[in-house]
């Protein structure tokens, strides 16, 4: 063999190691197939996610979750005909990315998966509008809505369908439920009733002695919401990186 052809080969060779070794996106932890603690492997492989979380990754177009947006939600927080009314829009969350995985199950046999991730504090900004009476005064109205969430655990299951392609195996969550346990909250509006004082301390004052009310009214459209926003972030991220991605051979 002459020095010619070993000299394309080894070239060659070396641009396939090199081209295999630079195939795995930077955000990717992977794990050996192999590994006793493959749960505990996974676990670190999303918190090695966590800052491209935060920035966005946008070769995969896969937005930023810091602010976590989302569109809006309609509370009902007093009965009767007069009850007291916010629709909270043009949500923004922020502290998504600062999660951690406190337990997971992978799913087996068809069955779902389950996980529970614990968040240090979440805080919600958005746009609020009002009707209704609150505190036998009239509360109609418009501001700036402000929550603050700490020691949010949230219980997660869903289901992951497989399906091959050309250039491998791909994942779809296929649903996912969420269901989420605050700690502590604190809640509060600004700019509202044009600076009214009286108004907007009225409405403080219910915000405040009734936090955990307004968390309960929250709670089951928000985690509908965030189910459906976090199922369209993972689906984004795993249509374009195959199964064979996540594993170390």
């Amino acid at each position: 063999m002459s020095v010619k052809i070993c000299f394309v080969l080894a070239v060659t060779v070396f641009s396939m190691v090199l081209t295999d070794s630079n195939d795995i996106p930077e955000y990717i932890k992977q794990c050996k197939k192999d590994d006793p603690q493959l749960v505990e492997c996974f676990k670190s492989s999303l918190h090695h996610l966590r800052p491209y979380l935060a920035a966005g990754i946008p070769d995969i177009e896969l937005p930023s979750v810091e602010p976590f947006k989302m569109d809006a939600l309609a509370l009902q927080l007093t009965g009767g005909p007069q009850g007291y009314k916010i629709t909270l829009k043009n949500m923004e969350v922020f502290g998504a990315s600062e999660f951690k995985v406190n337990s997971m199950k992978l799913s087996e046999n068809g069955k779902p998966f389950e996980a529970q991730i614990y968040m240090p504090k979440l805080r919600i900004e958005a746009v609020y509008t009002s009707s209704g009476v609150l505190l036998i005064i009239p509360a109609s109205g418009h501001g700036e809505f402000h929550a603050v969430f700490d020691g949010v655990t949230a219980d997660l299951t869903g289901k992951i369908s497989a399906h091959q392609k050309p250039e491998g195996k791909f994942l779809h969550v296929d649903s996912l439920n969420i269901k989420l346990n605050v700690k502590k909250v604190q809640l509060n509006i600004s700019k509202a009733f044009n600076n009214n004082k009286i108004l907007t301390e009225a409405t403080n004052l219910f915000l405040r002695d009734n936090g955990g009310l307004v968390v309960e009214a929250m709670s089951p459209q928000l985690s509908k919401k965030l189910a459906s926003e976090f199922s369209k972030l993972a689906n984004q991220l795993l249509k374009n990186v195959p199964v064979e991605k996540f594993y170390l051979e």
